[in-house]
């Protein structure tokens, strides 16, 4: 257990510093990335450029084992394909993130800034996890339409 929350502490610890020195609390940077008309900053896109290759390879060995370096299974994704609710959840991510110039890790870093805007924004990220588990949680309606008695 404790050799399990240090792993996460580190990890966490070490999320939060690569997205200080990269820039990505810093909503002005994110923002100056997406800023393709104006003052274009490309420095954002090294750091995905990075972060995905890193990933990657991540995924790639990971799929080769059946336990982490923990001893805990390994439970990666199963689903591959690219369905109407990724595309609309990118989508919704891409335009809060244009917004606010915060995407959730970042947000909880500059959390630590106190500055109220980031707060608002953690408030409404979280309240949108919330609506999302409520949704997620209801059953299914029924069909309708042909072949239903009535």
């Amino acid at each position: 257990m404790f050799r399990t929350l240090a792993a996460s502490f580190a990890t966490g610890l070490l999320f939060g510093l690569g997205l200080i020195l990269s820039g990505m609390s810093n909503p002005a940077k994110v923002l100056g990335f997406l800023d393709l008309a104006g003052a274009w900053d490309p420095s954002l896109a090294l750091v995905m450029a990075g972060a995905v290759l890193i990933g990657f390879v991540a995924f790639r060995l990971a799929g080769r084992c059946q336990c982490s370096l923990l001893g805990e299974p390994m439970r990666l994704p199963a689903t591959r394909t690219v369905d109407r609710r990724l595309v609309l959840g990118s989508a919704l991510f891409g335009v809060g993130w244009g917004l606010a110039g915060f995407c959730p890790g970042p947000s909880l870093v500059a959390l630590g800034a106190g500055e109220v805007k980031v707060a608002v924004f953690v408030a409404a990220m979280v309240a949108g996890m919330a609506v999302f588990e409520v949704i997620e949680r209801r059953p299914a309606m029924p069909a309708s339409g042909v072949g239903a008695a009535g």
